[in-house]
């Protein structure tokens, strides 16, 4: 892409977006989440690896499940949120590397570093995570990400019968902006950057 977004384009995904916790009564289609889902897969990811896999939680039963595993605070905004997206990794992504590399033996590269597959998978699907939340705002929707929460019991509620592992949890939905705190504080460019 050579030419730069426009600036309401860059108000959605960055100026003038938020992070949400409290949600309007108002249904996300699975047409809705299957559109994010296919914007997110899109993202780049190292050796096109894709170890994220996502469980949109959209039912009562599933939210049910969830609540055990979540941190005081995050209790009210995700059983009210009209989808928690739990982003997972799958240890054993490599599997789908003759599909999605096919350009030499990437299957090979992990098989026998158990810390490399787990770094790789957790860096990109924490990347892939990224993508899903601004995909969310190109379309409309709001999101809340959390890390306040009990990655075993999430695991055991929801991941028994896999090898997934939980990453993050997303909320989403349409947000209600007037019950927003003020933007916090984020580090000037002098704090947080260098060249070298």
């Amino acid at each position: 892409m050579s030419t730069p977004l426009d600036s309401a384009a860059l108000d959605a995904l960055f100026t003038d977006a938020r992070t949400h916790s409290h949600w309007q009564d108002k249904p996300v289609s699975q047409a809705l989440l299957q559109e994010l889902y296919t914007l997110t897969a899109l993202g780049p990811t190292s050796a096109n690896c894709s170890p994220g896999r996502f469980v949109f939680v959209t039912s009562a039963e599933g939210k049910a499940r969830l609540k055990p595993a979540l941190s005081s605070g995050n209790v009210d905004k995700t059983m009210s949120a009209p989808v928690t997206v739990i982003v997972a990794w799958d240890p054993e992504f490599f599997e789908q590397l003759p599909k999605l590399f096919p350009f030499g033996d990437a299957r090979n590269w992990f098989t026998s570093s158990p810390e490399l597959t787990k770094e790789t998978a957790f860096r990109n699907s924490s990347l892939q995570a990224g993508y899903l939340i601004l995909a969310a705002r190109s379309l409309g929707l709001d999101a809340g990400p959390m890390s306040g929460f009990d990655p075993a019991k999430v695991n055991a509620a929801f991941f028994s019968e896999s090898k997934w592992q939980v990453n993050m949890l997303i909320n989403l939905g349409y947000g209600e902006a007037d019950k927003l705190h003020p933007r916090l504080t984020r580090l000037g460019f002098d704090e947080a950057t260098t060249f070298a």
